[in-house]
């Protein structure tokens, strides 16, 4: 165990926290850096309750951070499952427009995937949608070939365990209490122990504008909980589906649709609706936390942007309390399904973050002060996207944090240490 003070302390365990410490341990050697995880164990939150899609970018707006983190980090993802043996698949995914008015949206994102570089895109007719969906109907659709499938505790887990054999630290059970900041030091109190640090990267996920406001900083966003719950198909009716089937998704919002999605174990995922969270960690419809609730509903923008798309927002609890009515919207895309096909599956919290306006933040957002980087904003694509985002925040805590200065002044740790605060 390091006895003095650590340069670096990376708060969160997920796909994000842990592609960062990865990075920063590998970029400068002898980096004194510790992973601070509030749960038992790693990728417990959004890494761990996704659909485990390799996006391919053709979603995001060229120019922004998604787009280009997204493109990327798709190939870089890709290598490094090769590399280190992790679970994937390039299975390729239809967008599918079902109606008229959807044609000039799915058209505008063949465009918006050539910006950002993707090739190999293809406009399906019907006859040529049925020969890779066979199940699948719709007006048109486009064909996306870099799209694919992997495990992403899987590659959290690997992320973990580079970050261990360069000297970095991890420990788990260990829930942030306090951050104490002054010109020396961050002192990061937890259930168990307080982490004194020079330097602190928040990527907490769900709590990270609270990680934020702990420290003292003034993040101008709020994280909003939206969970979005699955169901899976029935063994016998798996073959409905061979790879990824989208919907055109509603430009107003960043999120996808609810669609079909192959796992990388064999199943096949039906989802996922959006609905405001009661909790922030609540992936039962019985969740309910006070505080969350206090947070969300006492929070001007919640209320704007809830009379702005009051009408979106109670289909999706239809969606929610009514099964027939979440397989009236998968049957836009596959008309066999059938409600005995559908078994009720997992659900997945997203940190959303939200402006003062009642806008939803499209982008990645990092905040970057003199002691502490926030990430704030980091939902879907970011296990696409994670090392790539990775690098970015290195690169911006090496400049920010002045590491480059120090790399030779750091003195490296006896042996790597895994531990539980206990």
């Amino acid at each position: 165990m390091s006895t003095g003070i650590y340069d670096i302390a990376v708060i969160g365990g997920g796909i994000v926290g842990l592609s960062v410490a990865r990075a920063l341990t590998f970029r400068l050697p002898g980096l004194r850096l510790v992973v601070i995880e509030k749960e038992a164990g790693l990728a417990c939150h959004q890494s761990g309750h996704n659909s485990g899609v390799i996006h391919s970018g053709i979603y995001y707006k060229p120019g922004s951070i998604k787009a280009q983190t997204c493109v990327s980090g798709s190939n870089a993802m890709i290598r490094f499952c090769q590399e280190h043996g992790v679970p994937h698949r390039i299975c390729g995914k239809v967008i599918v427009a079902s109606e008229p008015q959807e044609l000039p949206r799915l058209e505008e994102l063949r465009r918006r995937g050539e910006a950002n570089g993707l090739t190999g895109l293809r406009m399906l007719e019907r006859e040529d949608l049925r020969e890779i969906e066979p199940h699948c109907a719709g007006l048109r659709a486009l064909h996306v070939p870099q799209a694919g499938i992997t495990d992403y505790v899987a590659v959290t887990e690997k992320y973990a365990q580079l970050t261990l054999s360069q000297g970095g630290e991890i420990y788990t059970s260990c829930r942030v209490r306090s951050l104490t900041v002054n010109n020396a030091e961050l002192a990061v109190e937890t259930d168990a122990r307080v982490f004194k640090t020079r330097f602190a990267i928040n990527c907490a996920g769900l709590h990270s504008d609270r990680i934020s406001r702990m420290a003292g900083n003034k993040p101008q966003i709020r994280i909003v909980p939206f969970r979005g719950e699955y169901y899976h198909l029935v063994p016998e009716r798996r073959d409905l589906v061979r790879t990824l089937i989208y919907p055109v998704p509603d430009a107003r919002f960043p999120f996808l649709g609810v669609h079909f999605t192959t796992r990388i174990c064999g199943s096949v995922e039906a989802g996922p609706n959006a609905i405001f969270a009661l909790k922030r960690e609540g992936y039962h419809k019985g969740d309910f936390n006070l505080r969350d609730v206090l947070s969300e509903f006492t929070y001007p923008d919640v209320w704007r942007m809830a009379a702005k798309y009051w009408r979106t927002g109670l289909h999706e609890m239809l969606r929610s309390w009514n099964k027939k009515a979440f397989v009236k919207s998968l049957q836009k895309l596959v008309p066999e399904i059938q409600d005995s096909d559908l078994i009720p599956g997992g659900s997945g919290v997203r940190a959303q973050a939200m402006r003062p306006d009642g806008s939803l933040v499209d982008d990645f957002q990092f905040d970057a002060g003199p002691r502490m980087l926030d990430v704030l904003n980091v939902p879907s694509p970011a296990a696409t996207a994670s090392i790539s985002i990775g690098e970015i925040i290195a690169d911006m805590a090496t400049k920010n944090f002045g590491l480059q200065r120090q790399r030779n002044q750091l003195a490296p740790l006896t042996r790597p240490i895994s531990a539980t605060c206990d």
